[in-house]
């Protein structure tokens, strides 16, 4: 529901606020005589006090006299007036003022035309809190949509009407939601409606826009804000159904929330600077709903770590994410049940690191702990867990065998030295040997392995992976 925010106090801007770099650029558009200011989220985040990533400015100079004026410039979109030039080894954006003619595509307009006037150019932009504009050397902020009422309110407000703003690129739907998110600022009342109103908008947005701005989201302090106002506003249906229809799934009396709400307690309590781990936190539990069983006052979820794995390959496919990270994070959802107990052999230890693969240990321990605090009843991380990592850590450190590739012998050897043929009996005497060293590290010597592997081959006995393990 809307509310009125707290008045936000706001800096006033000075050119000290803006990198040298990004004031020479904007001083050599001015000294040739044209018009230069910088524009959108730099404005909008100096206002406000807080980190800004790009300074993007806007001038009425065209591309081509750009491209004249700096020797190093790339085009990104000239056909649309941006320019991106390289000055005092920084890149900024530069954009040519312009109006917009029609988006029949619901991306970007069928035509442009330049424009003389930075008021003109501001009103075809988004939101009123990125329709602003700084002349730094005459300290002219220009703000025609009364942004700087509306970043003072803490509201997010379309320039003009929202569901042509909307209609004429979807993907401002997801944009106003992480603005909101990121700034901790309301939606107003028109705008919000819009967001229901125009949702199907989404479906004209290439996968890969969409997943580039869920990415951004996700990035945030705390995600769940975000994505809590897609659900109310039907927008996570739209692309995210999987997690859509974790809503209200009831869990165990051990949780405090429900499927969805546990999901985002999760992934607000992952690593920010990981995506795997926040990505993963977000999709453990999709298997959920579906493996739901009752049983008097609690519910089991059997399985639902294969079911949450083929959930996050299908939604990762969809929305285009690389196959590395799509991977990644499938692997820590398949295996992010794990139950640990005090009395685990070292060889059992041994075990689930050869499982989890040593380079998936830390991301896994990471998404556990995110997993756990996002309980809503829990305050630390088990014990039990922390015992875990150190005796996983201290193993790790003594570099042991955790696969067949990390015996000191190989199918070679034994084809040398027991006269094997190539075939499958290889493959089972070394992984025989691998079950011995994995409780005692100690026998991966050559001779120690090669006369156990006599042994074997006299009196083959049953493949250990068809046995059960004992973690």
């Amino acid at each position: 529901m809307y509310e009125q925010q707290t008045a936000h106090p706001l800096r006033s801007l000075r050119p000290e606020l803006f990198p040298r770099g990004a004031l020479a650029a904007a001083e050599r558009i001015q000294a040739s005589g044209a018009q230069a200011y910088f524009v959108g989220g730099a404005v909008r985040d100096l206002l406000l006090g807080r980190p800004v990533r790009d300074y993007d400015l806007a001038t009425d100079l065209r591309p081509e006299q750009l491209e004249a004026l700096f020797p190093r410039t790339h085009s990104v979109g000239a056909h649309f007036g941006t320019i991106l030039v390289v000055d005092g080894g920084e890149t900024y954006e530069v954009t040519t003022f312009r109006r917009d003619g029609l988006y029949s595509d619901g991306r970007r307009p069928d035509t442009v035309e330049w424009s003389d006037s930075i008021e003109e150019d501001l009103t075809r932009r988004d939101f009123t809190v990125n329709a602003l504009a700084y002349d730094p050397f005459a300290g002219r902020l220009v703000d025609p949509a009364s942004g700087r009422e509306d970043l003072q309110a803490g509201i997010i407000r379309a320039v003009g009407n929202p569901e042509v703003r909307f209609a004429e690129d979807g993907l401002r739907l997801l944009r106003a939601v992480r603005i909101a998110a990121q700034l901790e600022f309301e939606i107003e009342p028109l705008t919000l409606r819009a967001l229901v109103v125009c949702g199907a908008m989404l479906e004209r947005i290439a996968p890969e826009r969409i997943r580039e701005e869920f990415d951004k989201l996700l990035e945030l302090e705390r995600p769940s804000s975000g994505i809590a106002l897609l659900h109310e506003t039907g927008l996570l249906r739209r692309f995210l159904p999987e997690l859509a229809d974790c809503y209200g799934v009831p869990q165990n009396p051990h949780h405090a929330y429900d499927v969805f709400h546990h999901s985002l307690a999760a992934v607000d309590r992952a690593t920010r600077d990981n995506p795997v781990v926040r990505l993963s936190a977000l999709f453990h539990d999709l298997g959920k709903p579906e493996t739901r069983v009752q049983m008097d006052d609690t519910a089991s979820f059997h399985g639902h770590q294969f079911n949450g794995e083929r959930h996050a390959d299908r939604i990762m496919r969809r929305l285009r994410y690389p196959n590395e990270t799509r991977e990644r994070v499938m692997h820590l959802v398949r295996h992010h049940m794990f139950h640990y107990t005090p009395d685990w052999t070292d060889g059992a230890v041994r075990r689930f690191l050869r499982t989890i693969g040593p380079e998936n240990v830390e991301e896994l321990f990471l998404m556990r702990a995110a997993d756990t605090l996002g309980n809503g009843l829990r305050r630390r991380i088990a014990p039990e867990l922390k015992e875990l990592r150190r005796r996983s850590d201290d193993l790790l450190a003594r570099e042991s065998a955790l696969s067949v590739r990390d015996l000191v012998i190989g199918g070679q050897d034994l084809m040398t030295e027991l006269g094997l043929a190539p075939g499958p009996e290889i493959g089972r005497v070394l992984r025989e040997l691998l079950e011995d060293v994995l409780d005692q590290p100690e026998l991966n010597t050559r001779e120690t392995l090669l006369e156990r592997a006599r042994a074997l081959v006299t009196s083959p006995g049953d493949d250990p992976e068809d046995a059960p393990g004992d973690a």
